[in-house]
């Protein structure tokens, strides 16, 4: 792990090391919110309760899918515990978020923790209500789902989780394109954003995109399990295998039952909605951000592993002193992941980072 870290503006420091932190060792692993936590396991799963829900969106008629997690112990939220995550470009957030693998998600490891856990798809991915034209061609219509169009949503989903726990702010999340939607919603709503987490985050592109192939752009595009596929092992050197065969099959199989047109196709698809391909070629490509990190005056953790050939390390790397006014910022750089290093062997070395860093404003941060 290279972690790299700045708190008002001056100090910094370089830790290299090696984080390698499998299920079997998660007593000693599992980094603890309050001091009567016991260790993190499949067995505790019982005690999670999960509700979903379908909340409205800023546009009649389209809905959005939020997922909840938490103990059933945990009765009391505050702005240090409660946490909304939201996913990428392509896939929906349930298997980025709450993949069990070895019996255990990204989401039951946080609920155990303590904390008060949600996920929300945007609008045309995995559960939230699809445009229409998602029906149709996709090029009888435009890209749909932009950036804006992602941080409303998740605008409606935190303001909702807020209302739900009767709280000012509360931590937030993104992944990947995630990053963009989360960032953009804390430059708007800095007052109602505790922490803010950007996992492989998005910026100034000088290397080609994973997700765009070129040519015209439709209102969405398909991605078989072989497109996935060959993603994932982009950048990789012969050989290494951070994530196991069984694992990417799991990951797989529930990522391609997401889509209700595309789960029932030979091959299987997902479609994904354009808008992140469109603000690709406008901003990210174009030397244009979409939002001005100038504006992020929260604290800010910078995170993803260094096989990461989405979003390579350079991206956050020049992101970072951008962040001029974050009154904490910090990067971290994990070894021997990629993109989805949250479903491989590596995962609880993201998992801890990004506890530890949530748990820092539990501790220095009175409520």
């Amino acid at each position: 792990m290279i972690s790299f870290g700045l708190t008002g503006g001056i100090r910094k420091w370089l830790t290299l090391g090696l984080v390698f932190c499998l299920p079997i060792w998660l007593g000693a692993c599992a980094t603890k919110v309050a001091p009567n936590e016991s260790a993190v396991s499949v067995q505790k799963n019982v005690q999670i309760l999960i509700e979903d829900f379908m909340i409205p969106s800023d546009e009649p008629g389209i809905n959005l899918y939020v997922r909840n997690k938490r103990l059933a112990s945990t009765t009391h939220f505050h702005k240090d515990n409660v946490l909304l995550f939201v996913h990428g470009a392509t896939y929906p957030s349930e298997t980025g978020f709450d993949l069990r693998l070895d019996g255990l998600s990204w989401m039951d490891v946080l609920a155990q923790q303590g904390f008060d856990v949600y996920m929300l798809d945007i609008r045309g991915y995995g559960k939230s209500s699809r445009p229409a034209v998602m029906d149709q061609p996709p090029m009888q219509n435009q890209p749909i789902a932009d950036t804006d169009t992602a941080s409303r949503d998740f605008a409606s989903a935190a303001t909702w989780v807020r209302q739900r726990r009767g709280l000012d702010k509360i931590n937030v999340m993104g992944h990947s394109w995630g990053t963009a939607t989360t960032a953009l919603y804390t430059t708007r709503h800095a007052d109602k954003v505790n922490r803010l987490v950007l996992y492989a985050p998005v910026w100034l592109r000088k290397t080609a995109s994973l997700t765009d192939s070129g040519g015209a752009l439709g209102a969405y595009r398909t991605v078989t399990i072989d497109d996935a596929f060959k993603r994932k092992n982009t950048g990789l050197v012969p050989g290494r295998e951070p994530q196991p065969k069984a694992w990417f099959e799991a990951w797989a199989e529930a990522t391609f039952a997401s889509d209700p047109v595309g789960s029932n196709a030979n091959p299987k698809y997902v479609r994904a909605p354009n808008g992140s391909g469109k603000d690709g070629r406008l901003f990210w490509s174009a030397g244009k951000p979409v939002y001005n990190p100038e504006l992020i005056t929260v604290p800010t953790l910078l995170i993803l592993a260094e096989w990461d050939a989405d979003t390579p390390p350079y991206m956050a790397e020049t992101l970072l002193p951008l962040l001029t006014r974050a009154p904490e910022k910090k990067l971290v750089i994990l070894s021997e992941g990629t993109h989805g290093i949250m479903n491989e062997v590596k995962r609880f070395s993201l998992f801890n980072e990004v506890t530890r860093f949530y748990q820092d404003g539990l501790l220095s941060q009175p409520r």
